[in-house]
């Protein structure tokens, strides 16, 4: 309602694999999925270097991600929503 009040343009996009792309800042490790185990080492763990889908961090990492570039732009957060 405010942007059509203000007879503004409001520009939106997706982006595709949005939450592959963010880095975690702190070490995240998994255990090797059913079917794709490394049979000569069956017990090791992997350290994540980028965010995978499903993984409760995903969406912070690429927000963060995201959120840097942009205010690195002079792009600001809003007062009343400073997400």
């Amino acid at each position: 309602a405010y942007v059509a009040h203000k007879n503004m343009v409001v520009y939106q996009m997706d982006v595709k694999t949005a939450f592959l792309n963010g880095i975690f800042r702190e070490e995240v490790y998994v255990s090797q999925p059913d079917g794709f185990v490394d049979q000569d080492n069956p017990n090791h763990v992997h350290k994540l270097k980028k965010a995978l889908y499903g993984l409760k961090q995903a969406p912070r990492t690429w927000y963060d991600m995201l959120s840097s570039f942009l205010i690195s732009q002079d792009f600001s957060k809003g007062s009343v929503d400073p997400t």
